[in-house]
């Protein structure tokens, strides 16, 4: 797959971790740093609720702002969205954003698979999916549903991560357009959202 030809699709991104993923996020969105904004969607399994102060962590290291994401919003370009503790985060097909306390799926809620599945039905080839490190499967399910609706998958190396559990179990069931290790993911997707180059 060409680059050119995912950038020019690319309208929106989905990350999902689990344990470890405080760090990798921390990694990514310091390296993430694409001219053309959209939106970027995230689930993070976390024990804790306390989501803005992990927001105002991950902003202390983002060059795009970090919030929580809101019951019937529209996914903003240039701001991270954090999926709240104990709501899935779906994309409607109106490209609104809703909050579901229907059951765990894969043992999580929120779970990465609801976010990409619902993801994927909204954006069709405009989006990137992006699982990274953690300790269960939730992900892969997404992952395979966001490359049959022709998106683009990128997965943690397993080698690299902190838990190469969620990655292997991505690549196993639905594969990967690109492996990275978190010091190079940034960069790999700034690239696919925008082709221009960046100047320090």
């Amino acid at each position: 797959m060409s680059l050119v030809g995912a950038v020019n699709a690319a309208e929106a991104v989905v990350m999902g971790c689990s344990a470890g993923g405080l760090h990798a996020l921390k990694v990514v969105l310091a390296t993430l740093r694409p001219a053309r904004k959209v939106p970027i969607l995230v689930v993070c399994h976390t024990a804790s609720d306390d989501l803005q102060g992990l927001a105002r962590l991950l902003e202390t290291c983002s060059a795009w702002p970090v919030r929580e994401a809101r019951e019937r919003e529209r996914p903003e370009p240039g701001v991270v969205q954090l999926a709240p503790s104990g709501y899935h985060l779906l994309v409607e097909p109106s490209g609104e954003l809703s909050l579901s306390v229907d059951g765990r799926v894969s043992f999580a809620r929120p779970s990465i698979d609801v976010l990409f599945e619902t993801a994927a039905m909204a954006y069709g080839p405009r989006l990137i999916g992006v699982i990274m490190t953690g300790a269960n499967h939730d992900g892969a399910r997404g992952l395979a549903a966001i490359r049959q609706r022709g998106g683009i998958a990128i997965v943690e190396t397993p080698a690299t991560a902190e838990v190469a559990t969620m990655p292997q179990a991505a690549l196993t069931l639905a594969g990967a357009d690109h492996q990275a290790s978190l010091e190079r993911m940034g960069a790999l997707i700034t690239q696919l959202i925008d082709p221009r180059p960046i100047h320090p």
